[in-house]
């Protein structure tokens, strides 16, 4: 079903004042803004700090990371330590229904914009504040950051596990910060859900932390999710060094076969029939017919083109799909069809690159309503 064009998403007619920059934040405050919010970006007189990070078209505080996770938002620029500033986010408090940061709280209680203050002008507003660990542990109040949290979360100890280098490195993606703002999605919506309910607001706290620790440890908390211990940390088939695409002709493609048939199916189409009845495989020792398999499964796959496997799969009901480089995800075929990357014109920046919002509502649909702000863009709107 296609949602009618021109109606308002799930969330017309919520009001958030975000005070939040960096990633953890704006990436949680820009999909409250696709999904139809009114998104007043507050910023302080020198902007966003992520305002200059990555490549740059045209203005350098337009960079390519900030135009990817401020858009649907207006810009207010405040100086918040100056009173009449204080003042005009005062008036805009009463009327908002979510007010949320990531500033630290003994600086916003200084500013006269904790949640005590803040729910005073407004006790029915959700105030949301996105810490770097919760309020009730030892490393509350410490600065965050992405490396930071990936870290302590045991993320940069996945990868030593599966290639033998025993040297502890990050996920190569700002992934503590995109997760964590994502649970601050569902903190805010469901928040909002008992303020329809009971006209309550609240205080939500959204530790980033504890966050990126619940997401990472789903799998890998494995042995130990039992007392006692049933066995190691770390999800043996997530953390196995052969899950990895396999080289086609020319390209790659990643096969999660859902049984030993499609297993067998995807070797004999690569031009190895009867895998499992071979020499090859039943006169290998029992410990290593894991490893002649996965030598089998590189060997088919080398047989066809990628084209061919995707047909291949589709035909025979194994699961395979295209493994794209960072480059060729611009023009996938299943993403061009959906119009995921919409071309728009940025009254400053010139063309750039948006992704669509994900997710579908047959009623009320997400939607890209305003371009990235610049900087104070509608001061003149809130005078």
């Amino acid at each position: 079903m296609t949602a009618k064009t021109g109606i308002a998403g799930p969330l017309s007619g919520v009001t958030v004042l975000d005070l939040t920059e960096f990633i953890f934040g704006p990436y949680a405050t820009q999909t409250l803004g696709d999904l139809g919010a009114e998104i007043i970006k507050i910023e302080n007189p020198g902007g966003d700090r992520q305002r200059h990070s990555g490549k740059h078209a045209k203005r350098q505080d337009m960079g390519s990371l900030y135009m990817a996770l401020n858009r649907n938002k207006r810009s207010l620029m405040l100086d918040l330590k100056d009173e009449a500033d204080r003042e005009k986010l005062r008036a805009l408090v009463s009327s908002a229904q979510v007010f949320i940061h990531n500033v630290r709280a003994s600086a916003m209680d200084r500013l006269g914009f904790g949640y005590d203050e803040v729910a005073k002008l407004n006790p029915s507003i959700v105030y949301a504040h996105c810490v770097g660990y919760g309020s009730d542990g030892p490393y509350a109040g410490r600065q965050a950051f992405d490396d930071l949290v990936q870290s302590a979360a045991g993320a940069a100890d996945l990868l030593p596990r599966v290639d033998g280098n025993p040297d502890m490195r990050l996920l190569p993606s700002f992934v503590a910060d995109k997760v964590s703002s994502l649970h601050a999605v569902y903190a805010v919506l469901a928040a909002l859900f008992h303020r329809e309910r009971t006209g309550e607001g609240q205080f939500v706290e959204v530790p980033m932390f504890e966050s990126f620790t619940h997401f990472n440890l789903v799998e890998h908390l494995y042995g130990e999710s039992f007392v006692p211990p049933q066995g190691r940390m770390g999800h043996t088939p997530a953390l196995a060094n052969d899950r990895r695409p396999l080289a086609t002709k020319n390209g790659h493609i990643a096969i999660q076969p859902v049984s030993r048939e499609a297993s067998a199916k995807f070797l004999e189409l690569g031009g190895i029939p009867n895998a499992y009845e071979s020499e090859r495989f039943t006169g290998a020792p029992k410990g290593a017919r894991v490893a002649v398999y996965y030598e089998m499964l590189r060997e088919a796959a080398a047989t066809r083109t990628t084209a061919e496997w995707m047909e291949l799969g589709q035909q025979h009901h194994i699961p395979i799909m295209r493994a794209n480089t960072l480059e060729e995800v611009l023009v996938d075929p299943h993403l061009k069809a959906v119009n995921f990357f919409q071309l728009r014109t940025h009254p400053s920046e010139g063309m750039w690159r948006a992704m669509r919002p994900p997710v579908k509502f047959s009623k009320t649909p997400a939607s890209i309503r305003r371009d990235p702000p610049l900087p104070g863009q509608d001061n003149g709107d809130f005078e």
